[in-house]
């Protein structure tokens, strides 16, 4: 049964979420955002291995949020936003809802507020 307007999530979209799930990756992403950093890099802020840091690396990887790349020795990873712009696009399908919601959230309180005599608690 087919559903009008019905748009189905990106194909990894459940990977993306649940690599975002965890600060610590999340961490990772903030840092990737300001540019390319191997994995002794990404472990300095954090009390953790640099094999945790990797274990990370991987979870982001295979959420395609992550890229490595080789520069001699290094393995940098590198950010790459197009999963999560994809989450974000699929979440905007909601936003009609929300906004509808908080609408009528909003003309609940006003007839509330018209039932309810000055300097009475409601």
């Amino acid at each position: 049964m087919e559903q009008i307007g019905y748009a189905p999530p990106p194909p990894n979209l459940d990977a993306v979420f649940a690599a975002l799930a965890d600060p610590t990756r999340r961490a990772i992403l903030s840092r990737l955002a300001q540019g390319d950093a191997s994995v002794g890099e990404l472990a300095l802020p954090f009390k953790m291995s640099q094999p945790a840091v990797s274990k990370h690396l991987k979870v982001l990887e295979k959420a395609g949020l992550v890229q490595r790349g080789i520069d001699k020795q290094r393995r940098p990873a590198r950010l790459n936003a197009e999963p999560m712009a994809a989450a974000i696009d699929w979440l905007e399908t909601f936003r009609d809802f929300w906004s509808s919601s908080f609408d009528q959230l909003d003309d609940l309180l006003e007839s509330l507020k018209k039932q309810t005599p000055e300097g009475d608690p409601p």
